[in-house]
């Protein structure tokens, strides 16, 4: 229980770029695991992994409507995890320089939405297409977008890189476009669209946000009402279980600073995490690291 509170106290105190490589990172695990389990149990992978690809048939995807989502956040190839989750990291980091960081969740998501679109749109109009199906997995078009939306914003914000030296992102989101461009009719054509229709995502987010224009916007109002909803419903369940004649007592609106007492605080307990895990704190210290955090947020 002691691992579980700490992997989920670290999951919650980390920023949006990390919980979304966790995400990834958690589902991979799952699907190996499943993988290994299928292997020595004499069933086919693919009855695991189609619960989370997106298909290109129309048909298929009325079936499982989740994989438009689902597909982006998984993995089955090492190396591709891999891949993804480092530039993922690298290009996020910058991202979350100049955007917020419920824009880079949101436009995660419409990137792969688009990739996804993109990619069954293809196989449903291209005649070298449209008489085969194939299933897309991975979050190559989320991290496209995000990609091509930063170079564009900052076109000449340079990454030091291996062999090259310094490089302007704007070379690089060519280079990666470049290499989709170059490589569609390979045998994974159905993923470099995916990758060109999240790269186009990307695009038309940093040009509609020149313009004072935030296409996240929807996305980041379903997830702000979600989260009022859930506080909502929490709300009512502790006056439900206080009855009519008892009241709660108002909690003090937390500050916008933190003063020298709750630096010390705030000190204090997480020396203790360290020493000990999130586990060994009472139920008093988790209140009041909650309370702190807030005022440091």
């Amino acid at each position: 229980m002691g691992t579980i509170s700490n992997l989920k106290y670290r999951f919650n105190s980390a920023s949006m770029l990390m919980k979304i490589v966790y995400i990834n990172i958690l589902v991979f695990l799952v699907l190996r695991i499943a993988g290994i389990v299928c292997h020595f149990a004499g069933i086919d992978t693919m009855q695991v992994l189609t619960l989370v690809e997106l298909p290109s048939s129309l048909t298929l995807l009325a079936k499982s409507p989740w994989t438009i989502i689902t597909y982006m956040f998984s993995h089955y190839d090492i190396f591709h995890i891999l891949f993804n989750m480092l530039v993922l990291y690298w290009f996020g980091s910058i991202f979350s320089d100049f955007f917020t960081h419920k824009q880079l969740c949101a436009l995660y998501i419409i990137g792969g939405i688009g990739g996804g679109v993109l990619y069954m749109v293809a196989y449903s109009l291209l005649p070298t297409l449209s008489m085969s199906s194939s299933w897309l997995i991975g979050a190559s078009a989320s991290v496209m977008a995000i990609v091509i939306a930063i170079a564009m914003k900052v076109p000449e914000y340079k990454l030091n890189l291996l062999l090259f030296g310094s490089v302007s992102l704007k070379w690089i989101a060519i280079f990666y476009i470049a290499v989709d461009l170059l490589s569609i009719n390979g045998d994974n054509m159905g993923g470099h669209i995916a990758h060109i229709g999240g790269a186009l995502t990307g695009l038309l987010f940093t040009m509609m946000i020149n313009k004072g224009i935030d296409i996240t916007k929807p996305i980041n109002r379903i997830f702000d009402l979600f989260a009022n909803g859930k506080g909502a419903f929490r709300n009512i369940s502790v006056k439900h279980k206080v009855g009519k004649k008892t009241q709660r007592k108002p909690e003090p609106a937390p500050t916008d600073s933190m003063s020298k007492e709750d630096e010390n605080t705030l000190d204090t307990i997480l020396d203790k995490i360290k020493k000990s895990g999130y586990a060994s704190l009472t139920e008093d210290e988790k209140r009041r690291l909650f309370q702190v955090s807030s005022k440091k947020q």
